[in-house]
This record gives C-alpha cells, sequence and structure tokens, in this order.
C-alpha cells in the first residue's frame, strides 16, 4: 500500500472491520445452506440423498469452523491494533474457492451425465457468492485473485468429472465443454468486476477516514484554543483596584479563541496603581503567548518600583529578543496615585489615546511618544505626559479594534464616533461606559464579523 491513508491505523482497522463482516456473512450462508440442506433430506429422503447431504453437511462445518477460527484471529488484530499478513488473505482467498470446487467435484448428482455436472451443480454459485464477498476486503488485488482462484478450481473439478477442453470438429456452440470454459471466464470477469468495485469503495473508505482525521484535528485544535482561551482569560484581572480619586473599568474580547491584546492592573506596595494596555501585531495563538509574555514582563519590572520610563525600556530590552520577524507590540501605562489628580501616562507606538475634559466638553486626542515595543533594541520616547484630571474627566485607552471595525459599506466606526459615544455616556461608570460604547460599534457593523481583538480601559476621575 502506497497511500498514506491506506497505511494508516484508522484505514487498517477499517479493513480488517469489513473483513469481519464479510466472514460474518459468510458463516451465516453457510448455516443456512446446512439448513436447508438438512430439510430438503427431511423432505425428500432417500438413501443417495441423505449420504449425499451428511457429505455437503461436513464439509461445509469443516469451512465453517475454519472461517470461526479465522474470525477470531480478525477480532484478536482488531483488539490489539495489528493487521493480519497478506498470507493470510491469499491462503484464505486460496481455501475459500476450494469449497465450492471440492463440492462440484464430490457431490454432484451421479444421475447426470458426467460431462454436465460441473454445469447441473448449484454448488456453483458459491463462487460468485465469494467472489461479491471479496469486495468487503477493500483490496481489488484480492477480488482478481479470488476470481482467477475460483476459475482455475472451478476448472480442476469439472475435469476431475471428465471435462476436456479440446473440442472435437463439428461440435456444437453449445456444447458442455465450452459451456463451462465459459463459466470459468465469468468467474474470471466477475472477480475484476468486483476488484473494480472494492477500489470504489476503498476510494470512499479512504477518503471517509481523511474527513474524520482532519475533523478530529479542528475538534483537538478548538479544544486546545478553548483552553488556551480559559488561561488567557484567566490572566486579565478579576477584581478592579479601588484607589481613592478614581473609577475604572477594563475590558478585552479577542477575535478569534485567543487574541494579543491585553489589559492589567499592578497596585504597587506604596500603593500607586500602575494600568496597562498592550496589542500585540496580529491575533490568534501567537500573538497571544507574546501577550502572556509581555505581561509576565510587566509585572516583573513595574513591582521593582522604577520610574515608567525605565520600566518600558527594560521591558522592550526583554522583548527584543522574543519578537519575530514583523512582529511588536504597542504598549500604553498610566500611573494613578491614590487622592492625586495627575496621571502619568506613557505610549509606546498605541494611540490615539482619548481624554475627556468634562468641564470644557472637549476631547485631547494624546498620540504615542515612542515607538512600538520589539522594533530597536534602543527605546527612545518623549517624556511620559502628565495629564491633569478634574472631577467627572475620562482617560480613554482602547485598541484599534474598536476604531477599525467596518460596517457593510467599509466605513470604519473611527474616533469621531468612539468620542460621541463617550460623550452621551459621560455620566456613567467606567464600566458602563466600556459596555454602551461596544454596543454602539456593534451597532454600526451592522453584523459585519469581528475581525480585530477589542480591549478597552477608561479611568475616571471622581
Amino acid at each position: 500500500m502506497t497511500n498514506v491513508c491506506a497505511e494508516s491505523n484508522a484505514f487498517r482497522e477499517a479493513q480488517l472491520k469489513s473483513e469481519r463482516l464479510r466472514i460474518r456473512i459468510v458463516l451465516g450462508v453457510a448455516g443456512a445452506a446446512i439448513l436447508l440442506r438438512v430439510l430438503r433430506t427431511l423432505v425428500v429422503g432417500g438413501h443417495e440423498n441423505v449420504t449425499s447431504s451428511l457429505m455437503m453437511c461436513g464439509l461445509v462445518a469443516v469451512f465453517s469452523a475454519y472461517e470461526y477460527f479465522l474470525l477470531r484471529a480478525v477480532n484478536r488484530a482488531i483488539q490489539n491494533g495489528r493487521e493480519c499478513g497478506n498470507w493470510v488473505w491469499l491462503s484464505n482467498i486460496i481455501l475459500e474457492t476450494c469449497l465450492p470446487a471440492l463440492a462440484v467435484a464430490f457431490l454432484s448428482s451421479g444421475s447426470i451425465d458426467p460431462i454436465y455436472r460441473p454445469l447441473a451443480n448449484p454448488a456453483g454459485l458459491a463462487f460468485f457468492l465469494l467472489i461479491s464477498l471479496s469486495t468487503l476486503r477493500l483490496n481489488p488485488l484480492h477480488c482478481r485473485l479470488s476470481g482467477l482462484a475460483a476459475a482455475l478450481s472451478y476448472l480442476v473439478a469439472s475435469a476431475y468429472l471428465g471435462w476436456r477442453p479440446a473440442l472435437a470438429p463439428g461440435t456444437s456452440l453449445i456444447s458442455p465443454q465450452k459451456a463451462v470454459f465459459g463459466y470459468a471466464i465469468a468467474l474470471v470477469i466477475g472477480g475484476f468486476v468486483s476488484g473494480m468495485v472494492a477500489g470504489e469503495i476503498r476510494k470512499q473508505v479512504e477518503a471517509a477516514l481523511r474527513e474524520a482525521e482532519a475533523q478530529r484535528q479542528v475538534d483537538r485544535l478548538e479544544h486546545d484554543l478553548s483552553v488556551a482561551r480559559s488561561i488567557q482569560q484567566s490572566l486579565l484581572p478579576n477584581v478592579t483596584p479601588e484607589i481613592s480619586g478614581f473609577e475604572m473599568s477594563g475590558w478585552n474580547q479577542p477575535a478569534e479563541q485567543t487574541g494579543g491584546d491585553y489589559y492589567d492592573w499592578q497596585v504597587l506596595p506604596n500603593g500607586t496603581m500602575v494600568a496597562e494596555l498592550a496589542d500585540v501585531t496580529g491575533h490568534g495563538i501567537g500573538p497571544a503567548l507574546l501577550a502572556a509574555v509581555c505581561r509576565a514582563y510587566a509585572r516583573a519590572i513595574f513591582s521593582r518600583g522604577v520610574s515608567l520610563h525605565d520600566a518600558i525600556v527594560q521591558l522592550n530590552a526583554e522583548l527584543i529578543g522574543d519578537m519575530g520577524e514583523g512582529r511588536f507590540v504597542t504598549f500604553v501605562a498610566a500611573v494613578c496615585v491614590p487622592g492625586c489628580t495627575r496621571v502619568e501616562l506613557l505610549s509606546a507606538g498605541h494611540g490615539p489615546l482619548l481624554v475627556y475634559s468634562l468641564g470644557e466638553d472637549r476631547f485631547e486626542e494624546i498620540g504615542a511618544q515612542g515607538l512600538p515595543l520589539g522594533i530597536s533594541s534602543q527605546f527612545v520616547s518623549d517624556p511620559p505626559k502628565l495629564l491633569e484630571l478634574n472631577k467627572g474627566d475620562l482617560l480613554v485607552l482602547a485598541t484599534d479594534g474598536f476604531l477599525e471595525w467596518t460596517n457593510e459599506e467599509g466605513e470604519q466606526f473611527g474616533v469621531k464616533r468612539v468620542e460621541e459615544t463617550i460623550r452621551k455616556s459621560k455620566e456613567k461608570h467606567p464600566n458602563e461606559l466600556i459596555s454602551t460604547l461596544y454596543a454602539a460599534v456593534l451597532a454600526f457593523s451592522g453584523g459585519t464579523k469581528q475581525q480585530d481583538d477589542l480591549t478597552a480601559v477608561v479611568i475616571k476621575r471622581t
């Protein structure tokens, strides 16, 4: 077998199960033959008929015992995940075709002219049954061999009864000699036709196994992604820190099972709170792993109590060795001090960041102070921006999944719609504000598929 699928364990198991079905059918037919012969003997009677019936039943019983032991061998092979050698199948083909041949040779009626006995014995029909059932072997070669072996054994049995292939001059075209030879040819043709059928069945079985294997791989992948999503979601904060003078909330929804966005809160020993938001290029399992790495580095670095600028410099130095070609991370961190009206903000390639002033009812769009992380080994940026937030003011950090979600016409949601939604929801708690923003994006999209990860952090001065 050169086909990869044919050599797979799944195909071998399917082949053995199909062979098991074939043997069971053969045993069923053999049992039915014995039963019918016994009933015929009881009805017809006669010494010669009884003797013939006993011989036939004995022959079929021996054959059935052989098939039973073969069935047990096939069952063991299925249970142990093994395969039977080719010699088993080849010897089985020869032995199975011997049964009808023996019946033709020794169980033909003595009242019939010997030259007609090969044609008159109904046991010859068993050849076609065995050839037809050989399609269940799922091996075209075995089917063809069954036809050839049946034809050869039939000719041998016919020769034993007196048949000779040589024809005398002027012999009729319907002579028994030619009819026997024609019957043998029909057996050969039957074997080749069965081989064609077996080949088609084999193709369908292989295709079904390939499809089943592909589905199993998809199911495994979906399970792995589900586990990865569960792990990634568990890394997101499940408790929002309480910082005097601030209300805050964060939210994340990947475009696929996993994504490259994350947000995090980290309360330092001195009470200072660091809010982080990052967006790794792409979405899926690869960016999700990088996002988890970035989160771990950031937590370790900020816990050292270094300045915001130095922390991001160190974070870039750690990430530069982990980023593959074409990969980078946009990252923004906001530092909030309890009771302080100022928020320190530094963005590495992430923007725009939105600051809403309640008193002036206007937005300030803040761009990035430095390049995304992972692009250059040296992180250079402007100094962190100090934001003076009054009561009711909002700082909104969001990934571009919100801004770039398009509707059916290809129009993006955009910054202006984000600002308008925030303005209408300015009195709400940050958690409700994010929910309102997501609902607005969904309504705008008109049912188009989410193409990018969505992550947002909203900090409100109270």
